[in-house]
């Protein structure tokens, strides 16, 4: 679904991201992992077209999408949970989810889709007049979960997802991706926690100093030595 080819980004002379290349097949979830600094939280902003590449390609579903604006990308169905949450905090619950719908893909179906939500997030339902910042962290990433269906994504890249959460919140978030997955979209992963990121799933990328310095299953990565010394701590 998603091809990076030799992708070079800068900020000013530093260099971001070094010849990476990547792929993220269709219904999976691959993810990206390594140590603050290597560049996946970059990766993640020049797909969405955030940043701009200086070399390289990025494709979604065989179309060129390298140097369109970030708007662009959305409306052919890459949604993204960015770090953060960036939800809009003096807006309601109900408000912030219509902002999500404003993509042209996704005004007709708009209130059907927001019904899906509210039975995926039944607390939304529950919340859907209130300020979106007098909610709890947790609350506010669902919210902006919720707020990335809206726009009817084939593709959602998260970012930090389970960053300042509680732990019993976290394991919500990654059940919500893993139910999200099995629903049919397709997962790009940048998650803090190593483990659970490489065990959540199909493959898995390391970025080291914006490069990629290893690629392979979940499951082989998760069993690598180099990997469980260096991000895991064993």
């Amino acid at each position: 679904m998603l091809r990076v080819e030799d992708l070079e980004l800068y900020y000013g002379d530093a260099q971001a991201l070094d010849r990476v290349t990547l792929d993220v097949p269709a219904g999976e979830i691959v993810a990206i992992v390594g140590a603050n600094g290597a560049g996946k939280s970059s990766l993640i902003r020049a797909i969405a077209g955030i940043e701009r590449a200086r070399a390289g390609h990025i494709r979604f579903k065989g179309r060129d999408i390298t140097q369109m604006e970030s708007h662009q990308t959305c409306d052919l169905g890459i949604g993204q949970v960015a770090e953060g949450r960036q939800i809009f905090p003096s807006l309601s619950v109900a408000e912030n989810l219509e902002m999500g719908a404003m993509l042209a893909r996704a005004r007709a179906k708009a209130r059907e889709t927001m019904d899906e939500v509210f039975t995926l997030f039944p607390r939304l339902a529950e919340r859907k007049g209130q300020l979106a910042g007098t909610m709890s962290g947790g609350e506010q990433q669902m919210l902006s979960i919720a707020r990335c269906l809206m726009g009817q994504p084939e593709l959602i890249m998260f970012d930090e997802p389970s960053l300042g959460l509680a732990p019993t919140v976290v394991q919500e978030v990654l059940h919500t991706i893993r139910l999200l997955n099995r629903r049919g979209i397709t997962i790009l992963l940048v998650e803090q926690n190593v483990a659970v990121s490489l065990k959540l799933s199909q493959h898995a990328y390391v970025l080291e100093n914006g490069r990629v310095v290893m690629s392979g299953s979940g499951e082989q990565l998760l069993q690598d030595d180099r990997v469980r010394q260096a991000y895991m701590g064993l």
